[in-house]
C-alpha cells in the first residue's frame, strides 16, 4: 500500500478539531495520501459528530450518504476531511472550495485520480484553473499518484508547466530527495538544453542513481558532437560510476585521443575494459599485447588479469594460473576472471582458492567451480563446513554442496 501503517492519526486529530499543518506534515506526498486512505477508514462513531460544510451541505441528495447526518447540529466537517470523505457526493461538492484554500491543493490532486468519475472529473476541472508554476511544489505528489490508473492528468500538467516555463522551476526540482521528482527533472533540463556539456558531466559523475549517469553522461557527449570539450571527457573517465568511466572513455575515440584508452584496460569493471579494447581497436591497435605487458606487473595493474582472459587465447591461461598464486588478493581475484572468460578453470586450480585467506579470492573461485560442484569430493567439502572455518569458506562449501545435489556426482578426472 502507498500509506503507512497508522493511515487514521491525521484523519482523527482533524476530526477531534486539530489545525492541518498540527495534524500532518503537508510538505510531505506520503503524510496526503495516508491522509486521504485514513479518513476513508474513520468508523461512524468519529464522523457522527460532524456535519458538512455549507457548501457540502446544499449538494447532499436524497437519500443522505450512508454514514448520514446528525440530527442535532454538530461541528463542521474540516475542508480537508470532507475531500477525503468516503461519500463521493461530499467529496465532490467539497471540490469548489478548494479554489480559496491552496493549502488545500495536494487533496485537490489525490481527487483528480479519484475512483469516482465524477468526482475526477470536477477536480480536473478545478485544477486545470490552478496556474502552471502553483504545481511544481507538488511534484512528489503527482508523480506518485502518476502511477494510479487514473492518475496521469496532474501529472500531464505539471509537465507542460515543466517544458514552458521558467528554467528555475526545472533547476529547483532537480535537487529533490525525491528520486522519481529528480529523474523528471533531469530528462526535461535536457530536453530543454538547460544544462551545459560540463555541467551534464559533473551530475553524471556525482549522482548516484544510475538512471541519472546515463542520461546526463549521453547527453554530455550528444553536446559535444559539433566540438570536443576536452574538460568533459576528464570529468567522466574521472568518475567513480563504472558506467560513466565506460561513456567517458568510449568518447576517446570521438576527440582522437585513442591512445589514451590504454590506461583503461586494466580498469577494475570489465564494462569500462571492453570500451578501452573498443577503442584502440578503432584505431587500429591490437590490445593483447598490452595485456600480456601488464601481467608481467600485475600488482600495479590486477584488472590486467581479467582484461587478458576476455581477450587472450588459451596460450594465455597459463599465465594466469601463474597469477593465482600472487599475494595480492585483487590479482587472484582477476586471474579467476580470466581464467573462467577463456573457459580455462580446473578444480585443481581453483580448489585450494576454496580456503584462500581473502573472501573475495573465495567467492571469485566458488563462482567458478559450480559448474564442476558435482566432481567434488562430499566430504572434502563438508569438511569446510566445519564451524571453525572461515565463513567465506563455509559458505563456499555449503553453496557447492548444493550445487554438487542439483547436479549430481560425476566422477572425477
Amino acid at each position: 500500500m502507498e500509506h503507512g501503517d497508522s493511515h487514521g492519526g491525521a484523519a482523527e486529530q482533524l476530526a477531534l478539531g486539530m489545525p492541518l499543518h498540527k495534524a500532518l506534515d503537508t510538505t510531505s506526498a506520503a503524510a496526503w495520501v495516508a491522509l486521504d486512505a485514513g479518513a476513508r477508514e474513520l468508523d461512524r462513531s468519529a464522523w457522527s459528530p460532524l456535519r458538512p460544510e455549507p457548501p457540502v451541505r446544499r449538494r447532499w441528495l436524497s437519500p443522505p450518504p450512508p454514514l448520514g447526518r446528525p440530527s442535532a447540529p454538530g461541528r463542521r466537517i474540516p475542508l480537508a476531511l470532507a475531500l477525503c470523505h468516503p461519500d463521493g457526493r461530499v467529496r465532490e461538492a467539497a471540490l469548489d472550495s478548494v479554489r480559496d484554500a491552496p493549502e488545500l491543493r495536494p487533496l485537490l490532486v489525490l481527487r483528480c485520480a479519484d475512483w469516482a468519475g465524477p468526482v475526477r472529473e470536477r477536480a480536473r476541472v478545478v485544477l486545470a484553473e490552478v496556474p502552471g508554476r502553483e504545481l511544481v511544489p507538488l511534484a512528489g505528489l503527482i508523480l506518485r499518484l502518476a502511477r494510479r490508473a487514473q492518475g496521469g492528468f496532474a501529472r500531464t500538467l505539471l509537465e507542460s508547466s515543466l517544458r514552458e516555463g521558467p528554467p528555475a522551476d526545472v533547476e529547483a526540482l532537480m535537487a529533490d530527495p525525491d528520486r522519481t521528482t529528480r529523474r523528471l527533472a533531469h530528462r526535461i533540463a535536457v530536453d530543454r538544453r538547460l544544462l551545459n556539456p560540463m555541467t551534464l558531466a559533473a551530475i553524471a559523475a556525482s549522482e548516484g542513481d544510475v538512471n541519472l549517469q546515463d542520461l546526463c553522461a549521453d547527453a554530455a557527449l550528444a553536446a559535444m558532437r559539433d566540438g570536443t570539450v576536452p574538460a568533459v571527457v576528464d570529468r567522466l573517465v574521472a568518475a567513480r560510476s563504472p558506467r560513466v568511466r565506460a561513456a567517458g572513455v568510449t568518447a576517446l575515440r570521438g576527440a582522437g585521443r585513442h591512445r589514451e584508452a590504454e590506461a583503461f584496460l586494466a580498469d577494475r569493471s570489465p564494462v569500462v575494459r571492453a570500451c578501452a579494447r573498443y577503442v584502440l581497436r578503432q584505431a587500429g591497435a591490437d590490445p593483447l599485447p598490452h595485456y600480456r605487458t601488464l601481467c608481467t606487473e600485475p600488482a600495479a595493474h590486477p584488472g590486467a588479469a581479467a582484461g587478458l582472459g576476455e581477450c587472450g587465447t588459451r596460450a594465455d591461461a597459463d599465465t594466469l594460473r601463474t597469477l593465482l598464486a600472487h599475494p595480492l588478493p585483487a590479482v587472484r581475484v582477476n586471474a579467476v576472471t580470466g581464467l573462467r572468460a577463456l573457459d580455462a578453470v580446473t578444480l585443481a586450480c581453483v580448489s585450494p582458492l576454496l580456503d584462500d585467506p581473502a573472501p573475495a579470492v573465495v567467492r571469485a573461485a566458488t563462482l567458478a567451480a559450480l559448474p564442476d560442484a558435482g566432481r567434488f569430493e562430499e566430504h572434502w567439502l563438508r569438511e569446510r563446513t566445519a564451524p571453525e572455518r572461515p565463513r567465506a569458506t563455509r559458505v563456499a562449501a555449503e553453496r557447492l554442496l548444493r550445487a554438487r545435489a542439483r547436479r549430481g556426482r560425476r566422477p572425477t578426472g
